[in-house]
């Protein structure tokens, strides 16, 4: 099951196509250069863009720019969590006033704020170019006990107007001279639908888990419900989803019999991404599981990525995940965590 789990998230991973628009847009900055690009899109606090004369994508400070103009169909969400969708087009603005940005569809136009703008991401009818997402790797060896550690992990998003669709997937291996080796494998996955409230959204979850420290051989997770924005701006971005959660586990052999449990349970998800201005970022997502049918046991796992800038779409990472459950089967550990560094590069929007 591990190797299939590896050859289909990397067969997926590399078959995705590399794309390129033809299309034109015009860039002036706040000191008057006025630049001919391609917008890839807007996110935490970081406008990227492409030249045909420079390899690679540039960040450019989102509050340097004074006007913007693309006839690309780009999907603009506020701080306010309200979506739009169109062209994009920047209205004659008197010196001491915020820069307006208009969002032009084909029945309407919309003047927002550019301070009040967190998210754009270029659309399209194509269904490849709608993908962004992640790959990162990092590998340990040492001669001196033959150890050999890795780390694997990739994560994508789909997006559309109101909703957005995630994948993700993670795996590690420690391994030394004289022990058996230690794995985890694991494979999440979900969607956002906005609501007509304004930063309000309901979400599925699923995940499914493979630990041989905690001796799972494989833990399925489904759950979802309502969740809110607490705070979405260029800055920072903190959400919570709570509702109602199913999830079933398959132990491996031992001498205790007990090989299969069955938990219905509260779901508590929470995410907080934090930002500085295309070099660092801080990624924290933690999921606590209340058991309704097992009152008293609690599960939590939590995983934590903080990256920073090396060049172009290439970043170092510092990882952490951990998993707890505070009334395992007799015999079996409660807990499982680590930590990982490497390297990552992005494609897609960034």
């Amino acid at each position: 099951m591990n190797t299939r789990f590896h050859l289909l998230t990397l067969a997926l991973l590399f078959t995705i196509p590399l794309y390129a628009r033809d299309k034109t847009d015009v860039m002036v900055m706040t000191n008057g250069d006025r630049l001919t690009c391609e917008v890839k899109g807007l996110d935490a606090g970081v406008l990227y863009v492409s030249f045909d004369y420079i390899d690679g994508t540039a960040s450019v400070n989102w509050t340097k720019v004074a006007r913007l103009e693309s006839n690309q169909l780009f999907v603009v969400k506020t701080e306010g969590g309200v979506v739009y969708t169109g062209s994009l087009r920047t209205p004659d603005t008197p010196a001491d006033r915020p820069v307006k940005i208009q969002v032009l569809a084909l029945e309407k136009e919309d003047v927002l704020d550019r301070s009040q703008i967190v998210e754009m991401v270029a659309t399209s009818d194509r269904f490849w170019q709608r993908f962004n997402g992640e790959v990162a790797l990092g590998v340990i060896y040492s001669k001196g006990n033959q150890s050999t550690q890795y780390s694997l992990g990739s994560q994508t998003a789909y997006v559309r107007e109101r909703w957005t669709a995630l994948a993700g997937f993670n795996s590690s291996l420690a391994s030394s001279s004289g022990t058996s080796a230690s794995t985890r494998n694991s494979f999440n996955f979900g969607g956002r639908h906005l609501l007509p409230w304004n930063n309000w959204f309901y979400a599925g979850l699923g995940a499914f888990l493979q630990s041989s420290e905690q001796g799972i051989a494989l833990q399925s997770t489904v759950g979802g419900g309502i969740g809110r924005y607490f705070k979405n701006t260029n800055r920072t971005n903190i959400s919570l989803v709570f509702g109602p959660a199913w999830q079933s586990t398959d132990y491996q052999q031992s001498a205790v019999p007990i090989n299969h449990q069955n938990v219905a349970a509260a779901i508590f998800y929470g995410q907080a991404q934090f930002f500085k201005f295309s070099k660092t970022n801080l990624d924290v997502a933690a999921t606590l599981l209340p058991a309704l049918s097992d009152p008293g046991r609690l599960r939590f796992n939590a995983n934590a990525s903080y990256y920073i800038k090396i060049v172009s779409n290439l970043k170092w990472n510092l990882s952490f995940y951990g998993n707890w459950d505070n009334r395992p089967p007799p015999g079996f550990s409660g807990s499982d965590y680590g930590t990982s560094s490497g390297l990552s590069w992005t494609f897609g929007l960034k």
